[in-house]
């Protein structure tokens, strides 16, 4: 059963923005269902071209692996050849770039938040201040 709703999402991807106001950066926020499929992708003034495709590939990470894309990245250094190889078989759709972290209710995954376009732990803390406002 999808969980996740335009109003979860949106929760999410406001905070997120919000933060990234307050810090002083431009991004993009997509925030996918558990299945990886996109609820709601938000531009922010001034976003790079890019920042909505690495901000969902960001969160389509987090929701199928169920881990934030820090933590994955952390544990990428002990098989990078895996991590190389599920980017290239999924079109690019894995990224572990900081930036993407799941949105849990009731200790469940139900979706996920992608940030991109700020600094690696500007675009982590964004994704962290939306995934704990989306529930």
């Amino acid at each position: 059963m999808i969980e996740m709703t335009l109003e979860i999402a949106q929760r999410a991807a406001v905070a997120a923005l919000a933060r990234a106001r307050e810090i002083g950066a431009s991004m993009s926020v997509v925030v996918v269902d558990e299945a990886g499929r996109t609820v709601l992708m938000l531009r922010g003034d001034g976003a790079s071209f890019l920042s909505p495709d690495t901000a969902r590939a960001k969160a389509v990470t987090a929701a199928n692996f169920r881990r934030s894309t820090r933590e994955l990245g952390e544990r990428a250094e002990a098989n990078p050849l895996f991590w190389r190889s599920a980017s290239a078989v999924t079109g690019g759709d894995i990224l572990i770039s900081m930036g993407g972290a799941p949105i849990r209710r009731d200790g469940r995954v139900i979706g996920a938040i992608g940030c991109g376009g700020g600094q690696g732990a500007q675009d982590d803390e964004c994704a962290d201040a939306g995934a704990m406002a989306a529930v």
